[in-house]
Formats: structure tokens, sequence, C-alpha cells
């Protein structure tokens, strides 16, 4: 099947309210291009490199999310252009963010990763760790951030109970920071190809989905 096919499968099957992150990591730039010609124009990588790269080759009305894990010596690749960052997962990437944003004379958009999961192995805040954080009131010092919402990561199960547990404590997290940051705090991005449909019946209003879209990625060209 197409990319420009699954897209339009996959567009069918969402609510209206719900936006998409196509995932095109480890997918070629021409990849991208044609989820760009069927209409897509949002799509998520998750190394600031290839980032860049596929920022330099295609349009520059493409709305760029950064959804992986970000070293803050790599935050000055993206911060000229990236729309979003999803995997916010400590201060020091937070002062990194400004720092950078400031530079570039730009405005940040960013969620909160929250760890969820049961692997020890994926990243995001504690969620206490996060309280205590934000009772410090960082951002009135980072004027280049605007602090849109949460994001986070199921377990990696087929147990449909786990998974909705996690997506369900992503929401609640999502509910008891909102009225701390006002209107603005208004998105919850949790669910992949595997789990989409399940993270948008517990509140998700933003998916990352790559493989159903595009396809496998090729691992050997880590």
């Amino acid at each position: 099947m197409s990319v420009a096919h699954q897209l339009a499968s996959l567009k069918s099957r969402l609510p209206q309210y719900v936006t998409l992150v196509a995932v095109s990591k480890m997918h070629p730039a021409e990849a991208v291009q044609e989820a760009y010609d069927a209409g897509q124009r949002i799509f998520g990588e998750s190394r600031p490199q290839e980032l860049r790269e596929k920022y330099d080759l295609l349009p520059k009305d493409i709305e760029w999310h950064m959804i992986g894990h970000l070293q803050t010596n790599k935050v000055k690749y993206i911060a000229p252009f990236v729309r979003m960052i999803h995997s916010v997962d400590s201060a020091r990437v937070l002062e990194a963010i400004q720092k950078e944003a400031a530079k570039c004379d730009r405005v940040i958009d960013i969620l909160f990763e929250i760890h969820v999961a049961r692997e020890e192995t994926k990243t995001g805040w504690n969620y206490e760790e996060l309280e205590t954080y934000l009772k410090e009131d960082p951002f009135a010092s980072m004027p280049n951030i605007r602090v849109r919402g949460v994001m986070g990561i199921a377990t990696n199960t087929d147990d449909e109970k786990v998974v909705r547990g996690d997506f369900e404590q992503l929401r609640a997290h999502f509910e008891a920071l909102k009225p701390r940051f006002g209107a603005e705090f208004d998105t919850l991005s949790m669910g992949m190809s595997g789990d989409y449909p399940l993270a948008i019946e517990c509140g998700s209003n933003m998916v990352r989905v790559g493989s159903y879209i595009f396809g496998a990625r090729d691992y050997s060209k880590k």
C-alpha cells in the first residue's frame, strides 16, 4: 500500500479533534514528501540531526515535532525551526531550550514527558518530581517556552488493561496540571501505531503514528 493510501485510511478513523503527528524517523525524505503531497503537514522525528537534514530538504511549511529523547547539546540543531518538543523530561532540557530559543528570538512549544510505563528504560519525569519542580515557578524566567501539555508512552505489552491504566494515569496528570497553565495547556500526546485507538478512548488529542503510515523502519541505518 502507498503512503498516501495508508495516510487516508488512518485519517478516516481519527476523530476531527485528534491531531496526527506522522512519525517519519528513519524513513527517507521521499516518503515524507509523499505524505506531504497527500496533505499531511505535521511530522515527528526522534533524532535532531536527522530532523535538521529533513528540514533542509523538504517544504518549509511542514510543522516539525521532536518526539525522541533530547540531549541538551543537540537542542541547537532544531531550535531555529522546530514547532513542538514532546520529549521534555528534565529541568536541564528546559534550560537548554530556553537558551537556544532566545538566541533564535522564538517561542517554542513543549510537552512534559511523564514516565508511566513499567519499563525503567523509558524516559520522562517522575510526576512527583515534576510537581516539586513546578512549585519553584521556573517558567517565570523562561519567556521563550510555552508549555502546551503532556506526552507519554505506555508500557510495551499486549495486556490492554496495563496500557489503559498507563493512559488513564497520563490523562489524570494532564488534568491535574492544566489549572496551573491555563487555556494554552491543551495537548495530551499519547498513542502510537499499535495503541492509538485506546489512547484516544482515554482522552488523547494528539497521536504519533509512524509504521502504520510508512511501513517498517530499517534499523540497520541507525
